[in-house]
């Protein structure tokens, strides 16, 4: 699966929440994600797994090169064990990683994603992921933000940009 994907800084929540929901967005859910992101870069290939409430998620994401959108070919699996499945990845040398906390706040627009992300210490960032870069650039406009507030940063660029890491 692609994915396409933009984050936009430092958000009104409660703005953001009353446009997504006029526009006919749906909630489905709050939560809280611990997240552990593994020391594994080949050829721009990322390893994470992550536990969203009871469900845990393994995930590899291949980087493909974009300056306008996060763009990332994706392949996730459920897993049963957050626990065995870290120690399994340890036992295959993948024991440096960064475990990371953030709460979520998720909607849906038909085939478009909303997450807003608040990590400890960092302003609040809404992410979007739609099927295209077109369907992208139009809801990003329909929200009422331009593609100049649209950054195609990673989770890492963003803890970056705040001297989080």
């Amino acid at each position: 699966m692609k994915e396409i994907e933009v984050k936009i800084l430092e958000i009104d929540v409660d703005s953001v929440i009353k446009k997504l929901e006029s526009l006919g967005a749906v909630k489905e859910g709050e939560f809280d994600i611990e997240a552990s992101h593994y020391d594994f870069d080949k050829e721009g290939v990322s390893l994470r797994l992550r536990k969203i409430g009871e469900k845990v998620e393994f995930t590899s994401k291949k980087k493909i090169d974009s300056d306008r959108y996060k763009i990332r070919d994706e392949f996730q699996v459920e897993v049963d064990d957050f626990d065995k499945m870290d120690s399994l990845l340890k036992s295959i040398g993948l024991g440096d990683k960064i475990d990371l906390h953030k709460k979520r706040i998720s909607y849906v627009l038909v085939d478009v994603r909303f997450e807003i992300d608040t990590y400890d210490g960092i302003p609040t960032f809404l992410e979007i992921e739609a099927p295209s870069e077109e369907k992208l650039e139009e809801t990003v406009e329909m929200l009422g933000f331009s593609m100049s507030d649209a950054k195609p940063w990673s989770w890492k660029k963003v803890l970056k940009h705040y001297g989080k890491i």
